[in-house]
């Protein structure tokens, strides 16, 4: 069992999207779940040796369901076409965790808030008021910018400052993003490579400080 066994179940569940066939297939599915667990959980292990700061993560419950949520996105086939699990939520259940998605169409590791709540939000910009600085230099630190590049463009910046801070404040670009996340692709070729977990780490390791901040943000 391994990333190739998954990838092979998601083609085929791709080409099969349907209740029929996944009854009939649900317990391969069942045994591929169970085996990203386990490889999760190996890298959780690993993490907490080298992150005394890493907080503990439910690996079972950290998981995505396979299912699409067809209420609100009643265009989307039955079934996902990957999965994706995140690790160390240090704060809201899903927010600020470092996410792997593992899929037929796109694979990637992300981490911090995708389009926060308000509140979240606006201790966000808070933090970028009192000591944007500190977030300025791990986010221009040179293998930050190689790994990840600039910080996640979601298309939904404000157009002005928001409420509350002047429009000339020297970081307001920073202050109008509504989205606070970077992410880095992953090939197929790279998670099927030998030194996949090592990379994984690595990613870890760079997006730390980064998410270090945003977490100290919100809870201070």
């Amino acid at each position: 069992m391994g990333f190739e066994h998954l990838y092979d179940f998601l083609e085929r569940l791709q080409v099969n999207n349907n209740k029929e066939w996944m009854e009939v297939n649900r317990k391969e599915y069942q045994t591929v779940r169970l085996w990203f667990i386990d490889w999760l959980t190996e890298m959780q292990e690993r993490l907490v040796e080298i992150d005394p700061d890493y907080t503990d993560t439910d690996v079972k419950r950290s998981i995505n369901r396979i299912n699409n949520n067809l209420m609100f996105q009643p265009n989307k086939p039955i079934y996902k076409d990957h999965f994706g699990a995140g690790l160390d939520l240090s704060y809201h259940e899903k927010q600020n965790d470092f996410y792997l998605q593992v899929g037929v169409e796109q694979s990637f590791i992300a981490g911090g808030f995708y389009k926060p709540e308000a509140k979240v939000l606006k201790s966000i910009r808070e933090a970028i008021d009192y000591n944007g600085e500190e977030l300025i230099a791990i986010i221009e630190k040179p293998s930050f910018k190689r790994i990840y590049g600039k910080l996640y463009e979601d298309g939904n910046s404000l157009k002005s400052a928001p409420k509350g801070f002047p429009k000339d404040h020297e970081h307001i670009d920073l202050l109008r993003k509504k989205t606070f996340a970077v992410e880095y692709p992953l090939t197929r070729k790279q998670i099927l490579s030998s030194n996949f977990e090592e990379l994984y780490i690595e990613l870890y390791k760079e997006m730390k400080p980064f998410r270090a901040y945003l977490s100290e943000a919100v809870t201070v």
